[in-house]
């Protein structure tokens, strides 16, 4: 026999009834929340202290939920709240008698005589909310699982994705008005203003974060190359300058190279030693103690790096929220796209790809934390004539990877093509550059922004603005001049210079 059933059009609780067999009701604490409601319509210090903690659906007691939700309307609107004015909402809104009546709202004032220890009062409200749900969720998560049809690892998604919710205070809710969504939008771009107009996760590229205010919270970016442009280099390079100069906790899912590879790399960046060196222990004594140095920064960094191969959307997200939950992770990075599995969704490789696109823009969305994923270019740029920068065609599976990110941006280097300089009307030299060419921007503007490339430590780092066309100007200017040589001015040096290392780093 059917536990949920409809009896005269009213739907029956089947948990309700669940606990009347057992014997038990659900958690409450209705003489707390009658003490709450109470105080806050005697006293406005009280108002101030629950606001943010308590929303009507933490009341056990229907009356309670809608005398709530009265207080909170009076609240938004800036308007007096006391017996009189609460009792005059409720009515206006034709739920005075389902709130129990002006006699239920004055002996409600009664009950109390002032705001003292509201706020903690309030908090065990909210537990005893916390404990109904989590009550809820697993009678439903108890019922999905004795359904035969149900896929068992949506049913994992969907029970984690639910107690996630909870563990963050950050319950599903509905829409919402205008009025509350435009305060929200004044207070946020009041916080920018104070923050000198970086509204999001500073980066480290002066310029990249000019132009997108830094990472926004819910944004997916896409960075996409053709192999050996530097993809890893730069995302290395931004989670080092983040996680170092900014205190960001970052996170890596590097399903290409392994951990232990990938932390190598920044400390031949952080630490200015080649990853050569690094690789053969081949180092002098004086490396020995630079190493031991510059390595202690980055030891406490808060980068957390998982390198699982093939690792699947469902596994992504589990342990996406496991790090922002424990951790307080504020950005991550996915290395790369085109090795990640859709977890047994079928069709092809492209309906797989839009899969994963789709679900790392939920992601972003329900962590609120910008979400960077690397990308795969196809080899039509290698086989395109004139130029080779990328296009947004040029993305692998592109259809569904360009609509669902918020930023799709390239990386560019002339040098790979074996070029000298820049295809621009000056002609600059392009030697140690890269390009971080942002192609889509659904937030803000488009710009090609040059970096400069240190090969042998694969790190992308600002360039310096004019550095090489003016150096090579005055250069030429210097060698045409008609002033005397070093030599003729100071003598021949006493010893060559070809013992000079170029890629020693200084």
């Amino acid at each position: 026999m059917e536990r949920t059933q409809s009896l005269r059009g009213t739907r029956i609780d089947k948990s309700r009834i669940i606990n009347l067999e057992k014997g038990k009701l659900p958690p409450q604490a209705l003489d707390l929340e009658e003490a709450v409601l109470g105080a806050m319509m005697i006293d406005k210090k009280g108002i101030d202290e629950v606001i943010d903690i308590l929303h009507p659906e933490a009341f056990y007691d229907r009356r309670h939920q809608e005398i709530y939700a009265a207080i909170y309307a009076l609240f938004q609107n800036s308007e007096p709240i006391d017996l009189k004015t609460v009792a005059h909402r409720l009515r206006s809104d034709g739920k005075l008698e389902l709130a129990g009546g002006d006699f239920y709202l004055i002996n409600l004032t009664q009950k109390v005589a002032s705001s003292a220890h509201i706020e903690f009062h309030s908090r065990i409200i909210l537990q005893k909310y916390i404990q109904r749900r989590l009550i809820s969720i697993s009678s439903e998560i108890i019922e999905s699982a004795y359904d035969e049809t149900t896929d068992v690892f949506d049913l994992l998604d969907e029970a984690e994705g639910k107690l996630f919710e909870v563990t963050q205070g950050n319950l599903k809710k509905g829409a919402e008005g205008a009025g509350s969504l435009v305060q929200q939008a004044i207070n946020k771009i009041q916080e920018i203003s104070n923050k000198e107009g970086m509204s999001g996760l500073a980066t480290g590229f002066t310029k990249l974060d000019a132009l997108t205010s830094g990472w926004q919270p819910t944004d997916l970016i896409i960075i996409a190359a053709r192999p050996g442009m530097g993809k890893t280099a730069f995302v290395i390079s931004m989670a080092k300058n983040m996680a170092i100069d900014f205190n960001h906790a970052v996170a890596v899912f590097s399903l290409e190279m392994s951990s232990v590879q990938l932390i190598t790399r920044m400390i031949s960046s952080e630490t200015g030693l080649t990853s050569e060196k690094l690789r053969k222990g081949s180092l002098e004594p004086h490396e020995w103690e630079q190493l031991n140095v510059k390595v202690k920064k980055l030891s406490d960094a808060p980068i957390f790096i998982d390198d699982t191969p093939a690792l699947s959307i469902f596994d992504l997200r589990a342990k996406a929220r496991r790090l922002v939950s424990q951790h307080n992770v504020r950005i991550l990075i996915i290395d790369y796209l085109q090795l990640m599995t859709a977890g047994g969704s079928g069709g092809n490789r492209e309906q797989e790809i839009s899969t994963i696109s789709r679900n790392l823009k939920a992601l972003a969305k329900e962590l609120h934390v910008p979400v960077i994923a690397l990308s795969q270019l196809s080899r039509s740029v290698e086989t395109r004539g004139g130029s080779k920068r990328p296009l947004l065609s040029d993305l692998r599976e592109s259809g569904a990877i360009e609509q669902d990110a918020d930023i799709v941006s390239f990386i560019f280097r002339p040098e790979y093509y074996g070029m000298t300089e820049w295809d621009d009307d000056d002609h600059t030299p392009c030697e140690g550059q890269g390009e971080f060419i942002v192609a889509k921007h659904r937030n803000g503007g488009l710009d090609n922004i040059r970096l400069k490339f240190t090969g042998h430590l694969a790190k992308f780092s600002d360039l310096e603005e004019g550095f090489s066309s003016e150096f090579q100007s005055s250069m030429n200017s210097f060698a045409s001049d008609s002033l005397p040589s070093a030599e003729d001015a100071f003598g021949a040096p006493e010893s060559s210079n070809d013992d000079f290392n170029d890629d020693v780093p200084f």
